[in-house]
């Protein structure tokens, strides 16, 4: 289960007009709790209004610095991301649990890898790209970046001193939607964005991984090309704003009761829920200390192990097919559809 750790906001770094970098202090007994791998993420907890609210945001500094910060960019009615670029102050206390996800790169030596982020998506991918700069003389990064323009992108200044400093491993390109800048692509990452660098100004190199950060029909459409260009799937990583409805998995949620059984740090218990509700919900409000995080399908934190009975997911852009077989479910997203169901948040 997570442990939520109380740190202090060390150092707050404006970073566009509505997005922040966070730096935390790690107390000594904590840094080694807070180790972690590029392109993981770690979960805030803060009151705020009178109700304890999570986030999950991923880490943009490197595992080699020592310091764990995210990027917090304000959405339209987020509780947590309005509250963290507007009122969050340098010595201010919050809770954080230890880096997890399944969003990891661990760099090789002479390794190629190329990176298409767009908006708050370069929080992960910029933990990659200096990753493996600083740790492989040999590796390359060719970036492809997407923004609305060059005052929304976050970490612009940051990138170009990277491109300055590694300039014959680190290939950088923007693409604005609503701006035309000099030397730079104008329109959205789509499959003819993608085929341009893998098919035209890179061709003569071959890619060896591939990380995508963004919205999912971004994620689909470089996948798929990038698939077509010869870049197995297994090598084309992904992590998700957002995750799509599956219809056909709502169409059988149906009106009725389930009897669940919970079980979390080797406890169960056990309780009656609709099956219109999600398993997590109804465990929160049954004030069960349930994992979660995102509460959008797009990360792990809550993941469980249906033992018995049957459970369907809305959404989904974590679990495998054969992890799925396994009875592993996003708790966030599962709804029981038998009278019976019993979840394991323990054996995950």
């Amino acid at each position: 289960m997570a442990t939520f750790n109380k740190v202090i906001i060390k150092e707050i770094i404006q970073e566009t007009a509505n997005a922040v970098s966070v730096l935390f202090d790690i107390p000594p007994h904590l840094q080694t709790e807070f180790n972690f791998t590029a392109g993981q993420y770690i979960t805030l907890q803060k009151e705020i209004e009178g109700a304890f609210v999570r986030r999950a945001y991923s880490i943009c500094s490197t595992p080699q610095s020592g310091t764990i910060r995210v990027a917090i960019k304000a959405v339209e009615n987020g509780i947590f991301s309005q509250y963290a670029t507007s009122q969050m102050k340098v010595g201010d206390e919050i809770e954080i649990s230890a880096p997890e996800g399944r969003f990891l790169l661990n760099p090789e030596a002479n390794k190629n890898y190329i990176g298409f982020a767009a908006g708050s998506g370069i929080t992960p991918i910029l933990s990659m790209v200096e990753t493996v700069l600083e740790k492989e003389s040999t590796a390359t990064f060719t970036l492809v970046y997407g923004n609305k323009s060059k005052v929304n992108t976050i970490f612009y200044k940051r990138l170009n001193d990277l491109k300055k400093s590694f300039s014959e491993r680190f290939n950088l390109h923007y693409i604005f939607s609503r701006e035309e800048v000099k030397n730079e692509l104008k329109g959205r990452i789509d499959e003819n964005v993608t085929s341009y660098f893998v098919k035209n100004q890179y061709k003569e190199t071959s890619f060896n991984e591939a990380f995508l950060c963004g919205p999912e029909e971004m994620i689909q459409k470089v996948s798929k090309t990038l698939e077509n260009n010869k870049i197995a799937k297994e090598h084309i990583h992904f992590e998700l704003f957002t995750a799509a409805v599956d219809k056909e998995a709502t169409s059988e949620i149906k009106a009725g009761t389930s009897e669940v059984t919970v079980l979390i740090d080797d406890e169960e218990t056990t309780f009656t829920m609709q099956q219109k509700d999600t398993i997590l919900a109804a465990s929160l409000r049954n004030n069960l200390d349930a994992p979660y995080s995102c509460q959008g399908g797009v990360c792990s934190s809550c993941m469980g192990k249906v033992t018995e009975g049957k459970a369907v997911m809305v959404k989904n852009s974590i679990l495998t097919d054969s992890e799925i077989e396994e009875g592993l479910v996003l708790a966030c997203q599962a709804y029981p559809t038998t009278s019976k169901i019993t979840i394991d948040f323990d054996d995950v």
